[in-house]
């Protein structure tokens, strides 16, 4: 692949190479089929935003067309599987260094070929710079934004979109970045943007937004004042200074007027109590680090009582901090942190933003893309095509922070439906869907991170099978390894990449590096022929289960309902038994138990659905929306209830009178996220007046929701299939989860 030259004059870092490291592809991923441009160029840094529709494969499933049954065609698969080509929605962010922006506005230029408009969207102080450039290149009219406005619709955006998108720093944390979850809920709040200046907003709704202070004291005060104090003129190498220097021989502490702390006011001897307070009267020279440490200290600390006093007087304890000024640097996120925390007294949290550099992008974006309603949908992450928060430690000089024309990028999928809370949390806001953090678990995630390399290989194996007929689908699955391996790898380096580091975001990972290159369900075969086996034997499973007594019953369903979660592909220890032995059935899991698909839902789900049904009970039965692993997809479950019906009169009469719904979840992971459910699930458990919810399996109820608080009843069930989770837990594998809860009152 031949590189794209940069011929743009002035570099941020002396060494940087002037050419796109990155295949130019690999960066305008899916140009071709972009329609909609934005652009937000500040001093620096160029922030290019685009949609582009995404052709992938995804695989149908469909009942056999018979009338009549004989009986060759009942040994046949229950439903047949087509594999389809269908088109979703992608937005695309790429930052890079205004050095290459001409070289990459020709690549786009060049590879343009579907585009639906005249007009590119544009914001940030270069965009007036570069105007002249971007219509010439692209033939687009540049049609400017209001900078701040871009801002708040950016921030909205990704506060609303990505689950993990807000961290606090803590300088003595490893990793040093704790992430805060989001919920759909997330107005009002303060926006402190520290550009050349400072401005602070108040945001109440998606619309409505008020400034309601700022400073001219900010970033420019920082770059120029260090300018003339260090002679440095770029502002990462003026960063890189402070990194390396010691405030305290240039600034009059506390103790050095009072000789220690001041008791009566409750100050340490380590406060500043004058910045650049020793200049005034040492003799000595004062080294550059020094000074531009006191320097960030001033301007840091400043903000920091600035942004705490209008929070306090318009009553938020959220305050986001963006801008150039912040651009990830340790040093800068640390003192503002200290900063807030001090005149806070703990009330007020500092919070940064993982996409802070592409807020004025995907603002200008929005704005261009009014028409289209963008906000009406829910968007996520697409892991497989972006580049995750890198981390920016202060040993590294500018040179290396800048990575030497690595290109930053971030893709979002539009999500079919809209995703929202499930009605019967009982926090909202506090709740957390993950178990286990494996950013802060260093043990855990160490053994989570080897587990899932090690299953990589039978993963590629199951995908090529998926696709027998495929000429290239080794040459894909290879692909498909080695980009999910480099993600793990990454992960091992810098955890909190993508947010909060889970077994969810690991399993999440893999789906979207297999959907990358197009295995959209390489279990579909294994769950095809699962369910037709599982199929046969229901009637003989009901028939057993209603000669039984009631209290004999209720042990025998619940026995059921574990030993069908005992057929997870995804898990380690079954995977293995289940290749070895093809044969392995629902008897032999029963005995396992001291505790997927076809065997879980048809064996297991179906007949405790179907005795709730027998006592009068209405069952709403929410299943995946997409593939994930081996678990049933809601258009799978809807063949499934269909054929049950035909040989069950309870089952068929619930479905004809709507006592029995089939509804999909929004998610499309063997883990569950209940506060970005399927918006028509939500309606509905609103509607019926839901009163029990039963989440099944390991991902849903130990990865996930373990300890999920609801307002009503909730059964919370699974078999740990994994040897090392067992043991943690207190077990053995294949012991059983059974948790029964009650709210409190």
């Amino acid at each position: 692949m031949a590189e794209c030259g940069a011929s743009g004059s002035g570099s941020s870092g002396d060494s940087l190479d002037k050419s796109i490291t990155l295949p130019p592809d690999e960066i305008f991923r899916n140009l071709e089929n972009a329609k909609r441009f934005a652009i937000d160029i500040g001093g620096s840094l160029t922030k290019l935003a685009y949609y582009s529709t995404v052709q992938h494969k995804v695989a149908k499933v469909r009942s056999f067309d018979h009338s009549g049954k004989d009986t060759e065609r009942e040994h046949e698969p229950p439903y047949e599987i087509s594999v389809q080509e269908e088109i979703t929605a992608r937005l695309h962010f790429i930052k890079f260094e205004n050095t290459y922006i001409e070289a990459c506005l020709d690549f786009i230029k060049d590879h343009l070929v579907n585009t639906e408009t005249k007009v590119i969207q544009a914001t940030g102080g270069g965009a007036y710079k570069f105007k002249d450039l971007i219509e010439e290149k692209l033939r687009l009219k540049v049609d400017k934004e209001d900078v701040m406005t871009c801002l708040i619709k950016g921030c909205n955006f990704v506060l609303k979109n990505i689950p993990h998108e807000a961290f606090v720093y803590q300088k003595d944390s490893d990793p040093e970045f704790r992430f805060q979850t989001n919920h759909p809920h997330i107005f009002p709040y303060l926006l402190v943007n520290i550009g050349s200046g400072v401005s602070i907003v108040k945001v109440e709704t998606e619309d409505r937004f008020e400034w309601v202070g700022g400073s001219s004291i900010g970033g420019g005060t920082f770059w120029g004042l260090g300018a003339l104090l260090t002679k440095t003129k770029k502002f990462d190498e003026l960063l890189h200074l402070a990194s390396r220097g010691q405030h305290s021989n240039v600034d009059m502490l506390v103790r050095d007027v009072y000789g220690g702390a001041h008791q009566t006011l409750g100050l340490s001897g380590n406060l500043i109590a004058s910045s650049f307070g020793k200049s005034a009267t040492a003799d000595q020279e004062f080294s550059k680090e020094d000074m531009a440490k006191s320097l960030l200290h001033m301007i840091s600390n400043d903000i920091g009582q600035l942004a705490c006093l209008h929070a306090r007087l318009h009553s938020l304890d959220r305050v986001y901090f963006g801008g150039f000024f912040i651009r990830g640097h340790p040093v800068t996120m640390r003192t503002i942190t200290y900063s807030i925390n001090f005149f806070s007294k703990g009330e007020v949290q500092a919070l940064f933003l993982r996409h802070e550099g592409y807020l004025g992008a995907i603002g200008a974006f929005l704005k261009g893309a009014e028409q289209d309603n963008p906000n009406q949908y829910s968007w996520g992450e697409n892991y497989a095509g972006s580049s995750g928060l890198m981390s920016a430690s202060p040993e590294l000089g500018p040179a290396q922070r800048a990575r030497s024309g690595t290109f930053d990028l971030l893709e979002m999928d539009r999500l079919e439906r809209p995703l929202v809370d499930l009605p019967l949390l009982l926090d909202p806001p506090s709740y957390v869907p993950d178990t286990v953090d494996l950013t802060d678990d260093a043990l855990a995630r160490k053994y989570w991170l080897t587990c899932f390399e090690e299953a990589l290989d039978g993963v590629v194996k199951r995908a090529v099978a998926s696709q027998p007929d495929s000429v290239d689908a080794a040459e894909r699955a290879e692909k498909f390894r080695q980009k999910y391996w480099n993600k793990l790898q990454t992960l091992r380096q810098q955890p909190f990449a993508y947010g909060t580091l889970t077994v969810r975001s690991l399993l999440d990972t893999r789906e979207h590096c297999l959907n990358e290159f197009n295995f959209p369900d390489p279990y579909s075969k294994v769950k095809q022929r699962e369910n037709g086996v599982a199929l046969r034997c229901f009637p003989g499973v009901v028939r057993s289960l209603d000669a039984l007594g009631w209290e004999e019953r209720q042990l025998a369903l619940v026995k059921g309902l574990l030993a069908g979660n005992v057929f997870d592909w995804g898990a380690k220890a079954v995977s293995a038994v289940l290749e070895s032995d093809p044969y392995f059935g629902f008897e032999e899991a029963k005995r396992k138990l001291q505790d997927n698909s076809g065997i879980d839902i048809i064996l297991g789900v179906f007949p405790f659905v179907r005795e709730l049904l027998l006592r009068g009970t209405e069952v709403i039965l929410a299943c995946n929306s997409g593939p994930a692993l081996n678990d049933v997809t809601h258009s799978e479950s809807l063949i499934v209830a269909e054929r049950i019906a035909g040989m069950d009169p309870v089952v068929h009469s619930a479905l004809q009178e709507e006592r029995l719904l089939l509804v999909q979840t929004g998610s499309s992971s063997p883990c569950l996220d209940l506060s970005r459910l399927d918006k028509g699930l939500a309606a509905l458990v609103r509607e019926r007046g839901a009163d029990l919810v039963v989440i099944e399996g390991m991902g849903r109820a130990v990865h996930t929701n373990y300890h999920a608080a609801l307002r009503c009843e909730s059964l919370k069930l699974a078999v740990i299939k994994n040897a090392w989770l067992a043991e943690r837990l207190g077990g053995r594998l294949f012991s059983v989860i059974f948790k029964y809860e009650v709210p409190a009152e």
